[in-house]
């Protein structure tokens, strides 16, 4: 039996998680549940698994659900703050971590797990995205074990030879043969839309993604391709490689979720159907197989596949992301800050669809060659990036 704590568990991730845990409830327990403001989900989730530990960021809305539990007679001990997720993620019993936490509100969470040597299933692209060097060399000196849950990045990690899988993080893909990581994506909802129309494109068009049940913030990260960026420099870091060694490819039919291309001419891809819970399976069971809810592919009722390049003027969130990864750390640090505060605007109909990879370029222009080597740093230019966009994104609403 072992022991989860989920970070971010009303999210779509958290919940997908939750849905594999109560396939195997003689392989894992709950131990712990957070969310940030959530009061009436997290409380069903409570009611239902009986985790140990609750927590919520918003101290009010932990009030309420510490209230809301001992009323129905529940055993589950409320906390509150950046400080209790922290805790959580490094507590003693816990033995995986599911890291689910969307923004760079999970990063210290995640750090603590890491720091405990847990076996930290990241969901969360924006740990690595914000502080990739400082992050990695955290896992080696901890001992903790970093698995992907992406499916891009789940699908490279299914794809590798399995003595790398076993040192991702100290040893070079090139010398196991590979010459590419192949990062697919859908395209989002806009990918034969004329960009002529684009400037019109309102939240409710962004947030319909055609494949995937996701969250707000990463599904109009998808429509924007910004979030394949992420990805990009998520890969950048986790596999050990450069972007050099990284390309993208366009599939809209999204069973194809990355590939591997070897030195001898071969591709090895990892299919299945759009649906999180096939990489959580594989994560938390690792290096075993579990059975995962999701049903399998039918290859007789399969479409075809298709591929293309993403354009540069569809997905120009794309390339300022892949240009920011050549900058380093600091550029993608403060890109991943301004991208955050740049589609919480276009969610609130306070700018454009094309303004957010304006807000973007104009940050990245500013930041591109800050250096960041420590966590206090890191924390300083995301707020401090933080505030250039609210200036930027005050011109134009």
């Amino acid at each position: 039996m072992r022991n989860v704590v989920i970070l971010g568990s009303t999210g779509s991730i958290g919940i997908s998680t939750l849905s594999v845990l109560a396939a195997h409830p003689e392989d894992y327990q709950v131990l712990a549940l957070t969310a940030a403001s959530q009061t009436d989900k997290l409380l069903q989730q409570c009611l239902a698994v009986k985790p140990r530990y609750a927590a919520m960021l918003d101290s009010k809305a932990a009030s309420e659900l510490a209230t809301e539990l001992k009323l129905a007679g529940s055993r589950t001990e409320v906390l509150s703050g950046i400080d209790a997720l922290c805790q959580l993620g490094a507590h003693p019993d816990a033995d995986i971590v599911m890291a689910a936490i969307v923004g760079s509100a999970g990063l210290l969470p995640t750090l603590a797990a890491v720091e405990q040597g847990k076996t930290v299933l990241l969901a969360n692209k924006e740990a690595l995205v914000m502080s990739g060097e400082l992050f990695i060399s955290k896992v080696k000196r901890h001992g903790a074990t970093l698995l992907p849950i992406d499916s891009e990045h789940n699908a490279i990690f299914q794809c590798l030879p399995a003595p790398l899988q076993q040192h991702t993080h100290d040893q070079q893909i090139a010398d196991f043969g590979i010459s590419k990581l192949l990062l697919t994506g859908s395209g989002g909802p806009f990918l034969t839309t004329a960009l002529t129309e684009f400037d019109n494109i309102t939240p409710a068009q962004a947030v319909a993604h055609p494949n995937w049940s996701m969250g707000h913030k990463i599904s109009v990260d998808s429509a924007t391709m910004m979030n394949k960026g992420l990805e990009f420099i998520e890969a950048r870091w986790l596999f050990n490689c450069q972007a050099a060694d990284i390309d993208v490819v366009i599939h809209p039919q999204s069973i194809i979720h990355s590939m591997v291309q070897y030195t001898d001419g071969s591709v090895l891809a990892q299919l299945g159907q759009p649906d999180m819970r096939t990489p959580i399976a594989h994560a938390l069971a690792f290096p075993k197989r579990i059975a995962s809810p999701v049903p399998p592919l039918s290859f007789k009722q399969m479409r075809d596949f298709t591929f293309t390049e993403p354009e540069k003027a569809r997905y120009p969130n794309l390339y300022l992301a892949i240009a920011a990864c050549g900058c380093g750390q600091g550029a993608t640090t403060a890109l991943n800050a301004t991208n955050e505060l740049a589609v919480a605007a276009f969610l609130a109909h306070k700018i454009r669809f094309t303004d957010i990879a304006r807000v973007n370029e104009q940050g990245l222009e500013h930041f591109a060659d800050f250096r960041v080597s420590t966590l206090d740093d890191i924390l300083a230019l995301d707020n401090e990036a933080r505030h250039y966009a609210q200036t930027l994104l005050r011109k134009l609403t």
